[in-house]
């Protein structure tokens, strides 16, 4: 199974949104990363079928998707960043719906729609209207609706939003065993959401794709370049004229431990540290803002 992006582009009048995009994806989790405006929306909505792109194409083993058509969309699921329903929809009318939609039995949609519902704990919502859920329980139907009909390519666009740390945990775990012999894409601007469970990683930044490894191969382009020390808090300010600070933590007092990248020491007494995926995230992606642990 084979999911294959060739030559992707997509421009508006003043605007490219996707740049001659390459990529293979192949069965397991894969994250696709990026700053919001990097174009990770486009590239989904252009491999989900629901955009033309202006050049190139997107294949499924070997096959074109707009020749696919209908077989596509059979084997495919889809989560957007914000999915409609109508305003008298409870959780229950909305995924019978769906299913419907998607052709499912009567009986694999009943047991379909339990099993979900107990998985994402949403039974007790089931007879609410969706429009009266939190934005958290709101995610999460969305993410029943993509699942209903098992299918071969899952594409998951920001899905852990509004969702608590618990609820991301327990997603994470549901897709870990959801992806086997499955393509599973999750675009993502929350790093940890992808970078325990992601077989390969792409970073998308002003709408190519900049890096694409394993998360170890990710990483280890930071080798070298994060470093830690300790100051006093009044000179954090200088600092971070100096490097990109990405993590402070008070110690005690007026002491801050500061995390920062660097291709080299800047600060005395800076050791070496083991990098992770958001510091690469961070040195692609200086603006963002990473938590600042213990200063306010």
């Amino acid at each position: 199974m084979e999911l294959k992006i060739e030559h992707l582009t997509k421009k508006y009048k003043d605007k490219t949104a996707a740049d001659d995009v390459n990529l293979t994806i192949t069965p397991g989790i894969w994250g696709l990363l990026g700053a919001n405006g990097a174009g990770k929306t486009t590239l989904m909505r252009m491999i989900a079928g629901i955009m033309r792109p202006t050049s190139g194409c997107v294949k499924f083993d070997g096959v074109n998707i707009e020749s696919l058509g209908g077989a596509y969309r059979d084997i495919f699921g889809y989560l957007p960043q914000e999915f409609g329903f109508y305003p008298e929809f409870t959780v229950q009318d909305y995924l019978e719906y769906v299913a419907a939609l998607k052709g499912l039995t009567k009986k694999n949609t009943r047991d379909k729609i339990e099993e979900l519902l107990t998985r994402l704990t949403l039974e007790d919502v089931r007879r609410k209207k969706i429009v009266k859920l939190s934005g958290g329980m709101k995610r999460r139907v969305g993410i029943a609706q993509a699942l209903l009909n098992e299918p071969e390519v899952l594409i998951l666009d920001e899905p852990t939003s509004g969702l608590d740390p618990g609820e991301r945990v327990r997603f994470r775990n549901l897709l870990s065993e959801f992806a086997q012999n499955r393509i599973v894409l999750i675009s993502t601007h929350i790093v940890p959401d992808v970078e325990y469970i992601a077989f390969r990683n792409a970073i998308m930044k002003d709408g190519g794709i900049v890096s694409e490894g394993t998360t170890e191969e990710l990483v280890g382009i930071m080798e070298g370049k994060v470093w830690s020390t300790e100051m006093p808090q009044c000179d954090v300010h200088k600092a971070e004229q100096k490097a990109k600070v990405v993590n402070l933590r008070n110690i005690s007092g007026s002491v801050v431990f500061v995390r920062y990248l660097s291709e080299e020491k800047i600060f005395p007494d800076s050791i070496e540290e083991q990098p992770r995926l958001e510091d690469l995230y961070l040195w692609l992606f200086p603006q963002e803002e990473a938590g600042k642990e213990g200063v306010r």
